[in-house]
């Protein structure tokens, strides 16, 4: 597999994703809309904390796992789009007939789907740890953030769940002929992490550093076997004859 070639897919792909003004827009939009929303909960949590610490440290971790949920939901669109909208706009078809390799285009497109969203993640996130910090300072007499357990969240869980996602939408889009319908399935790959998050909220799991590295390390086996299992069901030569 060439990375060269790979990272060329990319920057093409890229460039039609640039294009759908729908998509960038949810990738900016959502993650701002998310760190706004929880900066303000902070804030008046700050407000009202009268000097308690407890009561503005207590569920921090809880929210900054929210950008590990929205991780996995930003790349679903572009990911699901990448095959089977392609194919609907007649522009896969060039792509396929030539010597590239299945894996070489497959890593391609999951970097491009990658990296936006998850700039755009790391960007949310930035903006609440940055405005926690300046509201609980005071409170706290530290900067709450950057922390381990953040870092660990943000630098090596969100990074897995969004490649999880990504292939996951590869996947279903290479095996559906309609964009809807590989936006749909695409969009249920941030259930498992969502649940992680729901189990938390009902402390049923605490999310430490040893359990995020656990479902680190699940989420990263996961992705291993997910990526060999895209270049087995990709099929060009199906794409090619059988879409219409």
């Amino acid at each position: 597999m060439n990375l060269g070639t790979s990272l060329t897919v990319a920057a093409k792909e890229l460039m039609v994703v640039r294009r759908k003004k729908s998509i960038i827009y949810s990738i900016i939009v959502l993650p701002l809309l998310v760190s706004v929303a929880f900066s303000l909960y902070i804030n008046q949590a700050a407000a009202a904390a009268s000097g308690i610490p407890s009561d503005i440290s207590l569920g921090l971790d809880s929210i900054t796992y929210f950008f590990v949920v929205l991780a996995a939901v930003l790349p679903a669109s572009i990911a699901a789009y990448s095959i089977v909208g392609e194919k609907v706009e007649k522009s896969l078809e060039p792509l396929l007939a030539t010597p590239v390799t299945d894996g070489e285009i497959l890593l391609g497109k999951s970097i491009a789907a990658f990296v936006p969203p998850m700039l755009a993640a790391w960007a949310g996130a930035s903006i609440f740890m940055a405005d926690t910090d300046f509201a609980t300072h005071d409170l706290l007499s530290y900067y709450y953030f950057p922390n381990w357990t953040s870092g660990v969240m943000l630098l090596l869980l969100a990074p897995l769940a969004a490649i999880f996602s990504i292939e996951m939408a590869v996947i279903a889009s290479s095996r559906v002929s309609d964009v809807r319908a590989a936006n749909q399935i695409g969009g249920l790959t941030f259930i498992p992490f969502m649940a992680v998050f729901l189990a938390e909220a009902t402390s049923l799991i605490a999310l430490s550093i040893v359990n995020l590295l656990i479902i680190s390390g699940v989420v990263l086996v996961v992705d291993l076997a997910l990526f060999f299992l895209s270049a087995a069901t990709f099929r060009r030569e199906e794409i090619l004859t059988k879409w219409r």
